[in-house]
């Protein structure tokens, strides 16, 4: 079949033709879809599942110890915590949410009280408090004073990096816990708060002793109101770790952890893997800058203040700042060392964790599932949305699920017996030092014992259980290998390896005290093994070294001769 050479023309020519043919509108509309679906891939919006779920939410999910008393006393009445969270629709996505929490945010508008803490390295930390007064109009009457004798709760709220008691969801926390009767004090981070530094330690993703002092302080200061914690963040990384870190020994009565990264090497990997999680790196790496000029004056000194500057990621601030400040070899050693969730074990304090599956920044990749089952003192709250530290709810963002949630669970933990309550040391001030573990004692021949006291308990003076009787006889024969065992009511063997060498009469009467120091060194060494396993050997070597003098030259006596024998005579020579 053939054309005219008239209507001959390429392909090209004809679909430029038939695409000219389509209105413009058209096209618009094309490209507004396919805008749609990549932004919508982009920055995981899921209005649509939410739109065909009803708008009904999705339901939190727990994670416990099966034996939990906290779960069974205290989350089983959290009304929240076994609801559903709907976010608020316009800002079905972690990241506009995430956005939205810290360039708006709607925190309430009150005014701290500020405090000026003194740290025991002179370092400054700024407490600003909030009173239930301040927020009720109802208490306004009432003295913002808060007196020793008071037991209305406090609660330590520790923020995130970069974040103080100004940030908005802090205000928003604060407030919700004050309005609840609660007094708050937020604990900002050293160079935080409008407060300038003080000393060279600062603060990091692991610095508990902060956290420790601050906790120390109000308890000494109010002993008889309850003591809360909140971490945000970083902030619950560094409450998580302390918490592992004390067990038993925090004042304490219970906690909440909100978004923690829990392993900072994975959060690390994490936050440089797609292109929308290096946008909250590079924020992050901004905001550290900002912190180092804001303090100029002493990083400059202390560490090598053109690698901040040109620090583009935050692994390269760490690298170039915090591990210096630190004390770390790198930032993966950093990474590991403060990670929280290897001490997730050893909390003992009820302790709330409630993560977003959604974390822009930090991922569930990192999240301890089976660490927080394994402690009966851990409930953790997952829910599939939410960002980071956002979790805003209703139609007009006015308030965050989160913050609500952890109102319920203080408010029902502080009406049960399950709260956590140090278990105060005995006074050891009242009693004999003696009695309190094996003293030692320094005699004229030099050797060292333990002193006991005559109204020690049973345990001291012999009377052991059947596993302690085992280990000294262990002891006593590990001991007794070396040299034979004499008994002074018995004539010493004066079989040795030295048999077949003539040893003069002064040379053998060095030997027998060899002998006798050995044996001596034996009893001692028992003794003291039974009073303390741990400090056994810490003792033995104290005896060894004090009567290594008399030792050494008695051994010296002994083996002269036989070392004479070994050594080339060229050598003796010399």
């Amino acid at each position: 079949m053939e054309f005219p050479c008239s209507d001959c023309c390429s392909i090209s020519e004809l679909v430029l033709k038939a695409a000219s043919l389509i209105p413009i509108s058209h096209y618009l509309l094309g490209i507004w879809i396919i805008s749609f679906i990549c932004c919508y891939n982009f920055l995981e919006i899921h209005i649509i599942s939410d739109f065909f779920n009803g708008f009904r939410g999705n339901p939190v999910s727990l994670t416990f110890n099966s034996s939990s008393q906290i779960y069974q006393n205290v989350v089983s009445k959290c009304s929240i915590l076994h609801g559903r969270y709907l976010v608020t629709p316009w800002l079905a996505s972690p990241h506009l949410q995430t956005s939205f929490l810290n360039f708006l945010g709607r925190p309430p508008k009150f005014t701290y009280k500020r405090q000026l803490f003194l740290t025991p390295d002179s370092g400054t930390i700024a407490f600003d408090w909030l009173m239930p007064s301040e927020v009720t109009r109802s208490f306004s009457h009432r003295s913002n004073a808060i007196s020793k004798e008071d037991t209305t709760p406090i609660v330590v709220v520790i923020p995130g990096l970069m974040s103080d008691s100004d940030s908005p969801y802090i205000k928003h926390l604060a407030f919700d816990i004050a309005r609840s009767g609660w007094n708050v004090v937020v604990s900002n981070h050293r160079g935080l708060g409008g407060v300038s530094l003080t000393s060279d330690w600062f603060y990091n993703a692991g610095w508990t002793e902060d956290v420790r002092v601050v906790v120390d302080y109000l308890h000494r200061e109010y002993p008889k109101a309850p003591l809360f914690a909140v971490g945000t963040s970083i902030g619950a990384n560094v409450l998580v770790k302390y918490l592992g870190e004390e067990g038993d020994n925090t004042h304490l009565a219970g906690a909440a952890a909100i978004c923690s990264p829990w392993d900072l090497l994975v959060c690390d990997r994490f936050i440089n893997r797609r292109l929308v999680q290096r946008f909250y790196g590079r924020a992050i790496t901004i905001g550290l800058q900002i912190y180092a000029r804001t303090h100029k004056s002493i990083y400059s000194r202390l560490v090598d203040w053109e690698g901040i500057q040109k620090s583009r990621s935050v692994r390269d601030f760490d690298k170039n700042a915090t591990c210096i400040l630190g004390k770390y070899e790198t930032a993966d050693t950093y990474y590991r060392n403060c990670s929280s969730a290897g001490y997730v074990k050893n909390v003992a304090v009820p302790l709330l964790c409630i993560s977003a599956l959604d974390d822009p920044v930090c991922t569930r990749e990192a999240i301890p599932w089976d660490e927080c089952r394994a402690n009966k003192n851990i409930v953790l709250a997952t829910t599939p949305h939410g960002g980071h530290l956002a979790f805003f709810e209703g139609i007009t963002a006015h308030c965050l699920w989160w913050v609500r949630a952890v109102d319920e669970f203080f408010g029902i933990l502080h009406s049960t017996p399950f709260m956590h309550k140090r278990k105060e040391r005995p006074d050891i001030s009242a009693e004999p030092l003696i009695d309190q573990g094996p003293y030692i004692s320094l005699r004229a021949d030099g050797m060292v014992s333990a002193m006991v006291d005559e109204g020690t308990s049973n345990d001291m003076l012999g009377i052991l259980p059947q596993e302690q009787q085992i280990h000294d006889k262990e002891i006593e024969d590990i001991i007794t290998d070396p040299v034979q065992e004499a008994e002074p009511d018995t004539e010493p063997n004066t079989k040795s390896v030295c048999d077949n060498v003539q040893l003069s009469e002064h040379d053998t009467d060095s030997k027998q005290d060899a002998n006798d120091a050995a044996i001596l060194v034996r009893r001692h060494l028992k003794e003291l093994s039974r009073h303390s396993r741990r400090s056994m050997w810490l003792l033995a070597y104290i005896a060894v070294i004090t009567t290594w003098p008399f030792l050494g030259s008695a051994l010296l006596m002994v083996f002269k001769r036989k070392v004479r024998n070994v050594i080339p005579s060229t050598w003796l020579r010399k």
